[in-house]
């Protein structure tokens, strides 16, 4: 289905949510139509931060928004959308699109198996109708749904459409880079260089799937590393987690902007309890490259004031090798909190392979090495 065919039937002029691969067409459509203009399109924190921003367009318009995101998401947007959306509450009319990573049946990441199997009871337990549409959903089919869905906004209720896999197609292209010269794959080779047998705790996405095979290219072992494939978000929290129960040990995290400002107040937390023995790396691209490139809006803040002003003692940005080598072999040997803000491109190998060992593994290796 032509991705126009949805925009045109929904109706909406308000997008606002969190990219996913599986509506990459909508995506850059999105960013082809109306590029980050807020008035008509808002790239989101997280799928809550979307549905308040939506709220705000409809009472400010009395018009109905839209919010996409990936099934991951639905239990991010669980209070605005009990609490508030709600026909109960407020009744503010909301059409949300989401990705259906995880569907029973198609094969999927581990992080995504269970979250597929409730993906559409938790849509009816927030009681958002909602309609599957898939390669073979036609035109009329879509359209009829809409008139049905059109009577329910009116009562100031939620619906959604699920999108199954390679169900959206854009004949656009959006180019996402910038200019930033280290890539991802080659800074976290420089940080597992430094690390030594510390601990690293790092986020979903490319960049467990590379610290992954970094391990294997050394002729390494996975136990030192606690890969977050799924949790987008919370890789930090985790990290202080572990690192209050184990204060001999120096904890890496290997985090990136999109997944840091998901979640940016477990910032606040670590640095309000300021454990010496973490050191707190983001890896900036401005974008939400994993699951297409959209920009973030990292890309246009200071991370290191924002760390400094939660409280790290020691924050810093670094955007050649030269400069990261020096932070990361005085963050090695400092006995205090720190974070490093490491600048980088858009991209990865298309050969990047993902990890062969089980998430249960994973963890049990993990426990049994801190």
């Amino acid at each position: 289905m032509k991705v126009e065919t949805l925009i045109q039937t929904v109706g909406s002029d308000f997008y606002s949510g969190v990219p996913d691969s599986q509506l990459c067409a909508l995506c850059d459509y999105l960013i082809d139509k109306y590029g980050t203009n807020p008035a008509h399109h808002v790239i989101a924190a997280n799928e809550g931060n979307a549905v308040a921003l939506a709220a705000g367009y409809h009472l400010a318009t009395g018009k109905v928004p839209v919010v996409y995101m990936q099934n991951s998401g639905e239990g991010n947007i669980i209070n605005p959308v009990a609490s508030l959306m709600n026909d109960k509450v407020y009744a503010i009319p909301c059409v949300f699109i989401v990705g259906w990573r995880g569907e029973p049946g198609v094969h999927d990441e581990p992080q995504h198996i269970y979250q597929g199997e409730v993906t559409l009871k938790l849509l009816e337990d927030m009681d958002i109708a909602h309609f599957v549409i898939s390669k073979d959903t036609t035109e009329d089919e879509l359209a009829a749904k809409m008139a049905d869905f059109r009577t329910i906004l009116a009562a100031g209720k939620q619906v959604a459409f699920v999108v199954r896999k390679g169900t959206l197609e854009f004949d656009g292209k959006v180019k996402y880079e910038n200019s930033n010269t280290m890539t991802r794959e080659e800074i976290i080779r420089h940080i597992v260089e430094h690390t030594g047998d510390d601990p690293i705790v790092s986020t979903t996405g490319k960049a467990s799937r590379e610290l992954f095979e970094i391990r294997e290219a050394r002729g390494e072992g996975h136990e030192k590393d606690f890969l977050t494939v799924g949790s987008m978000g919370h890789a930090s929290s985790i990290s202080l987690g572990i690192a209050v129960q184990k204060p001999d040990k120096r904890i890496w995290i290997i985090d990136g902007d999109g997944a840091a400002l998901m979640h940016m107040g477990a910032m606040a937390v670590i640095g309000a309890n300021a454990p010496k023995n973490i050191v707190h790396i983001i890896i900036n691209n401005g974008a939400h490259e994993t699951v297409g490139g959209m920009p973030t809006v990292v890309g246009k803040i200071d991370l290191v004031a924002i760390a400094k002003g939660c409280g790290y003692p020691n924050a810093v940005s670094v955007a050649c090798f030269k400069d990261l080598d020096a932070v990361l072999e005085s963050a090695k040997h400092n006995n205090e909190l720190a974070f490093i803000e490491v600048k980088s491109s858009i991209g990865a190998r298309s050969n990047l392979g993902r990890p062969t060992t089980t998430t249960k593994e994973n963890k049990d290796s993990f426990v049994r090495y801190i």
